[in-house]
């Protein structure tokens, strides 16, 4: 069966199944807190399309980056230059990777070059818990959420001292291997980490030099807790990550990025009444990138200040949030070398959960040193029409500053204004025991894209005059429905979504680029006496690799499968196979994929 485009038949069978296997996948869990007004509540009090992913799920997905976890999650699409480690792109209901705000444990992860996550950087081995918010987040969060929000917390120690060792083997001389131990006693827990892994990989640019492009990570982090009484607890949380990935740049040169991603976070969280709290955090996120033997160098710094304030008055929960984030860049062609900006935000929230009604309503205003004011609201409202079913509309605005890296580089315009997003979003969810269903409809206009134009006249600056900029040139139309449900049935756990997407340059009318208008995934896993197993398909349809829709990606199947089981006392062994057909699919034009690749790991972390 060939992938190029759906056919008919296939997207018809991909809607039965999301019918008949309703919800969402990643929301199977009862009572778990989420994020999504970056307050903690109960997944029922959440009117926002959310979705979540445990470290069980992470583990079982034997997903060697960050990204390919991402993929199978409803709403998203990744593109990658390459293998493990290459630049990768996480497109969030079609929208650019810079429009999705990341956080580490709190932690904002941006870079003031490229703009957006280095994704490829985050180690996936470090990490515990993924929340996925879908839809403009800009009320709460300030500039960059304009396509969502993805936060990402690690381990946190709890009950007795536990330690773990894992070791894993792969295909492509792939090698992982992680120790780590966490524990929790008198009002103290603990949980550290430290992971290497390497792979010689595979010659992911054939028109370039035709060795291997492995790569090399090793990673470290730490988070602490104290409790000092039951209304006062500080935290702490550092995250070290190191990568060495080669790339092609010539056909004769050995080339590499080397890649420094470091976070830090502290909390004092109060307890001042029943009613009553607060949190107080400081963070800071680093980002260094360079390659070799080719001379360049880049370093982002994103320091944050937040003071969050909750008051509760029965079943209404009001919100203050005062905040200050700091943005420097040092970059060698910008002009000053060091670049720097502010930005001061209020954000007010209030939240009402009544009988059959969730009300959620939130306002923010921005001030920042280089474009002065930014107003962001947004809206949302949920009714419990019959027992187990919930509709739900929203609407909401977000917008993203230009990059330091935009407006000061050889390339940049410093008259540069912000993106803005509108956003609007109907919803519908059934939920009953095992079974679930979820669909939204949603529509998301850009406003004053910045794009890279070439051959356009000038770009002055301080530093010159040259053949191209960064300008305010284009307008985008991200809209499109999701389906995606989850049910047990007859000893499987059953799940599928499906995302038709409709994202569009406004000006020209063609598709943004390596974005399907189709993209699927199905999976089906069960316990067979003392093992567990799982399969899964990921589906997309063609892509363009340009903004003109000239060079076309052709549409891909991948068949993935998974087994685990304890082979002794203490010990899990876990296998996986991915891409087990060999489909040769592009995610960017020129760049190979790993075709087939298997995955043995055994860990050893006593209970």
């Amino acid at each position: 069966m060939k992938f190029s485009s759906f056919p008919a038949n296939l997207a018809v069978l991909n809607l039965a199944l999301a019918a008949a296997f309703p919800a969402l996948a990643q929301q199977q869990l009862k009572d778990v807190v989420v994020t999504a007004t970056r307050v903690a509540q109960p997944l029922t009090d959440v009117v926002a399309d959310v979705s979540l992913i445990d470290r069980e799920a992470i583990e079982r997905s034997g997903a060697t980056g960050l990204a390919d976890v991402l993929a199978r999650v409803p709403g998203i699409e990744i593109s990658r230059n390459g293998g493990i480690g290459g630049t990768t792109s996480v497109f969030l209901r079609g929208a650019d990777t810079r429009f999705t705000a990341v956080y580490l444990d709190g932690v904002r992860i941006d870079s003031q070059s490229t703009g957006g996550a280095p994704w490829e950087a985050i180690p996936l081995a470090q990490i515990d818990r993924i929340e996925v918010l879908r839809g403009p987040a800009g009320a709460i969060y300030g500039s960059d959420a304009i396509a969502g929000v993805v936060q990402i917390f690690t381990r946190k120690g709890e009950g007795a001292f536990t330690p773990y060792l894992g070791l894993g083997l792969g295909n492509q001389r792939t090698a992982k291997l992680d120790a780590g131990f966490s524990g929790a006693q008198q009002g103290f827990d603990y949980s550290f980490g430290l992971t290497r892994e390497t792979s010689s990989g595979f010659n992911a640019k054939a028109a370039s030099n035709p060795d291997r492009d492995g790569y090399l990570n090793r990673s470290a982090n730490a988070r602490l807790g104290l409790q000092l009484s039951p209304e006062q607890r500080l935290e702490a949380n550092l995250l070290d990550s190191w990568s060495d990935s080669r790339y092609d740049a010539s056909k004769t040169t050995d080339d590499h990025n080397l890649h420094h991603l470091q976070s830090l976070g502290m909390n004092w969280q109060s307890q001042w009444s029943e009613a009553y709290s607060t949190r107080i955090g400081f963070t800071e996120g680093k980002d260094r990138y360079e390659t070799q033997p080719s001379p360049y160098l880049t370093d982002t710094q994103v320091r944050s200040y937040l003071w969050q304030n909750e008051y509760r008055i029965g079943a209404q929960l009001l919100t203050a949030a005062f905040e200050r984030r700091e943005d420097r860049l040092n970059n060698a062609t910008t002009t000053p070398v060091l670049t720097d900006r502010s930005q001061d935000g209020l954000a007010l929230g209030y939240g009402l959960r009544h009988q059959a009604h969730t009300l959620q309503l939130n306002l923010r205003h921005d001030e920042d040193s280089e474009f002065g004011g930014q107003d962001t609201g947004s809206a949302s409202y949920a009714y419990a029409f019959a027992p187990n079913w919930r509709a739900s509309v929203s609407a909401g605005n977000a917008f993203r500053s230009p990059t330091l890296f935009q407006r000061f580089s050889i390339y940049g315009d410093p008259s540069l204004r912000p993106e803005t997003a509108r956003n609007f979003e109907l919803g519908l969810n059934y939920a009953l025991q095992s079974t679930r269903f979820g669909v939204v409809l949603y529509r998301n206009q850009i406003d004053d894209l910045i794009n890279y134009v070439s051959g356009s006249g000038s770009c002055v600056n301080g530093s010159g005059e040259y053949p191209g900029c960064y300008a305010n040139t284009k307008r985008a139309r991200l809209e499109g429905l999701t389906l995606s449900g989850s049910r047990s049935l007859a000893g499987f756990n059953l799940s599928a979504s499906l995302d038709l997407q409709n994202p569009r340059d406004l000006d020209t009318g063609k598709l943004l680029a390596r974005r399907s208008r189709r993209h699927a995934t199905l999976a089906a896993d069960t316990r067979l006496d003392r093992w567990q197993l799982g399969a899964e398909l990921q589906l997309s349809g063609q892509r363009y690799d340009d903004k003109d829709n000239k060079k076309a990606l052709g549409g891909y199947g991948l068949f993935n499968l998974h087994a685990s089981t304890e082979v002794a006392r203490d010990f899990t062994l876990q296998a996986r196979v991915d891409n087990l057909a060999d489909k040769d699919y592009q995610l960017a034009n020129g760049y190979y994929t790993p075709g087939r690749l298997f995955y043995l790991g055994l860990k050893w972390s006593p209970k």
